[in-house]
C-alpha cells in the first residue's frame, strides 16, 4: 500500500509538472526564445527517488515549490525557461543575462529554504554556451545535449561549467567567485572531450566527490 501511494505521488508530481510546462510553453512560444548564442542552465534534483519515498504525496508540493524558486531566479537574471519535466529544469540566457548569478542564487535559495520534514532539496547545475538550432518547437542540436550532460555529471549543490561557458562568464563573475578547472572529460554520446570547471564561492559548498564521468586528462590550472 505504501509503495502504491508513493508511486501515485510520483505520477501526480510528474503530471503537475508536465501541465505547468505546457502552460509555460503556450504563453512563451519558440519565437520568444533568445536567438543566436545562448548559455544554457540545466538543473536536476539529486536523490529525487529517496525524497519521493520519504515525502510520499508531499513530494508533489516540494517539486512545485522548487520549480517556483528556479523560475523566479531565472527571470530575475534575464533568462527564459525552456523546459521542465520530472526533476529536470532547462533555461537559456542571452548575452545580456547572468547565468552564473542565477546558478549561484538558485543554490543559495534552495539551501536557505525551509522544506517539509527537514529534507534538503539539492540540485546539480550545468552551464554551457552554444548556438543551438531553432525550430518552431524550440532549441535542438548537440549543444542542448551537451548542456544536460555537463549538468548531470555533478552532485547536489555543485555548479559545473563547460569550456565555452567559462570563456563567456570569466570576465563577468562576482568578485568572490572562482572557476576551478576539474579536468577534461568524455560526455556520453558526444564526440571529443569537454574541459569542465566548477563555479565556486566562499558561502557555498566547494568540495564534492569526483564527477560522474570518464576522465580523459587531469586538470590544468
Amino acid at each position: 500500500a505504501l509503495l502504491d501511494a508513493v508511486s501515485a505521488a510520483f505520477a501526480l508530481a510528474v503530471e503537475r509538472d508536465r501541465l505547468a510546462s505546457t502552460v509555460h510553453a503556450q504563453t512563451a512560444d519558440a519565437g520568444q526564445l533568445p536567438a543566436g548564442p545562448v548559455t544554457f542552465l540545466y538543473a536536476d534534483i539529486e536523490g529525487s527517488t529517496p525524497l519521493l519515498h520519504r515525502l510520499g504525496e508531499r513530494y508533489a508540493d516540494v517539486l512545485a515549490e522548487e520549480r517556483r524558486l528556479l523560475r523566479a531566479v531565472v527571470r530575475q537574471h534575464g533568462g527564459v525557461e525552456i523546459d521542465s519535466r520530472a526533476d529536470e529544469f532547462f533555461a537559456a540566457f542571452p548575452d545580456s543575462g547572468d547565468p552564473a548569478g542565477a546558478a549561484l542564487t538558485i543554490q543559495r535559495r534552495l539551501r536557505d529554504h525551509t522544506w517539509p520534514e527537514g529534507v534538503a532539496v539539492r540540485v546539480r547545475i550545468g552551464l554551457h554556451r552554444g548556438q543551438p538550432l531553432m525550430t518552431d518547437e524550440g532549441y535542438v542540436g548537440l549543444d542542448v545535449h551537451r548542456a544536460s550532460r555537463v549538468g548531470s555529471a555533478g552532485h547536489g549543490g555543485q555548479i559545473l561549467v563547460s569550456e565555452t561557458a567559462r570563456a563567456q562568464l570569466a570576465a563577468r563573475l562576482p568578485s568572490d567567485a572562482t572557476l576551478q578547472r576539474l579536468g577534461d572529460f568524455r560526455l556520453k554520446g558526444l564526440p571529443g572531450v569537454e574541459p569542465i570547471s566548477q563555479l565556486a564561492v566562499p558561502d557555498l559548498p566547494g568540495s564534492f566527490p569526483p564527477l560522474r564521468l570518464e576522465t580523459s586528462a587531469p586538470p590544468v590550472c
